[in-house]
């Protein structure tokens, strides 16, 4: 008998790789969105409330696909990033506005991840955490300013594996699956000025504005990078692949995130909460919640998950800021650029970045700083979704190719939610 000859295309293996392939801005994103700051209000939330908001998770990762979605569709589809996209609508002021809050909240989270970062270096090496802190933040700039991202990115993402410790910490421990299950699905809200603040650290530290503007760009990187690749608008023939890949990056990376933030909400409700430790003051604090399953090297793992989900998320950071503002004055941009073609844009990302160390040497509590920039990140992100909202829906921006109607309905809630929570902190504060 006669064996079929192999396809062209080298059958289920190049399959597989096209599967893996179209894993890319998204995945990263979504990597990037479980950095310091999340860790400390995931921890913090799960400490305080126990299996109580596991709610938000559920509730957040349609609203987050709607609006990464949004986002990503706008540089794939227009080869523009979301500055640039937004001056094509908005007047100069307006833009002016969205990349001031934009960078406000991105200086913000910086300064409290690498506050956060030495701090947790601190806990299992001799030293000052402050000086780590500025280590951080300069190794960071430098490998920004010398290295192409997409080279030293391949490296730092295996350190957040780290993060799976708190899956570990879930089947290592007596989890109460009936109460974490009635969390979720049918929780017990609090109209309190606690739980209100923390469920919007929540939101905030998961639908941010910096991921938003990365993705974006990302996408338009990837244009950029892929010689056959162009903005949909002008070669509508790749639109159904390309959107395809998006759909799936997007679940897959939005889906990582909140599985993974999930994890740490319940680990933090079964070790901490459940043995009467409701508030996290330091790190710590926060460490002891892996302490089921890592014992003594519990600290160890801890400033792992730290450094390297620090390390991931200070170029999305500082780099989305930079794009954002160098793009409002039409400088060349992007971390790929050489240090000679883009000394413009790496002025503006090293002053980010240096702000970011001036907040983290201020002798601001780690955890504390981390959980008001999740909250911050949600007061300003309103706006900013608006704007990606009406530029992604527009046939002026868009052309034929605007978000589909579903999706649509999922980014405007996602905006509606942000701006409900927004509203609520503003008046349980004034109670």
């Amino acid at each position: 008998m006669n064996t079929p000859a192999a396809p062209a295309n080298g059958g289920a293996t190049p399959a597989k790789q096209q599967w893996w392939s179209k894993l890319g801005p998204g995945l990263i994103t979504g990597a990037a969105d479980d950095d310091p700051s999340g860790i400390a209000t995931y921890s913090q939330a799960g400490a305080q409330f126990g299996y109580g908001v596991g709610w938000t998770l559920l509730l957040t990762y349609p609203l987050m696909m709607g609006i990464q979605l949004a986002s990503a569709r706008i540089g794939r589809v227009t080869g523009k990033n979301l500055t640039e996209t937004f001056a094509r609508f908005c007047p100069r002021w307006l833009v002016a506005a969205l990349v001031l809050l934009l960078l406000v909240a991105n200086v913000i989270n910086l300064g409290a991840d690498l506050s956060a970062m030495g701090d947790s270096a601190a806990l299992v090496l001799p030293g000052r955490p402050a000086w780590y802190a500025a280590g951080f933040g300069i190794a960071s700039l430098l490998l920004q300013v010398f290295l192409p991202y997409e080279r030293y990115v391949r490296v730092l993402k295996w350190l957040t594996l780290s993060l799976f410790a708190y899956v570990g910490v879930v089947f290592a421990v007596d989890v109460d699956w009936a109460a974490a299950l009635r969390g979720t699905v049918a929780p017990n809200f609090h109209w309190s000025r606690e739980y209100v603040t923390t469920v919007v650290a929540i939101l905030g530290t998961t639908i941010s504005p910096y991921l938003f503007f990365w993705q974006a760009s990302q996408e338009v990187q990837e244009i950029k990078r892929v010689a056959e690749d162009h903005p949909l608008r002008i070669a509508p023939e790749q639109a159904h692949r390309q959107l395809r890949r998006l759909r799936l990056d997007t679940a897959v990376g939005m889906g990582f995130s909140n599985l993974i933030a999930f994890f740490m909400i319940t680990a933090a409700a079964a070790t901490l909460h459940a043995s009467g430790q409701t508030r996290i003051e330091t790190t710590a604090q926060a460490a002891a919640a892996l302490k089921p399953i890592a014992g003594d090297a519990a600290f160890g793992l801890f400033a792992l998950g730290i450094l390297g989900t620090g390390m991931l998320a200070l170029p999305v950071l500082a780099g989305s800021a930079a794009e954002a503002v160098a793009s409002y004055f039409r400088l060349r941009k992007g971390l790929d650029l050489p240090l000679a073609r883009g000394r413009s844009f790496y002025a503006i990302l090293a002053a980010a970045m240096l702000l970011g160390v001036g907040i983290s040497l201020s002798g601001l509590n780690p955890i504390s700083a981390l959980y008001w920039a999740a909250v911050i990140n949600a007061v300003i992100s309103v706006p900013v979704m608006i704007a990606v909202m009406i530029a992604s829906s527009s046939p002026r921006v868009m052309g034929r190719m605007v978000l589909p109607r579903k999706w649509q309905v999922l980014g405007w809630l996602a905006t509606a939610a942000m701006a409900a929570a927004s509203v609520a902190l503003g008046v349980v504060s004034f109670i």
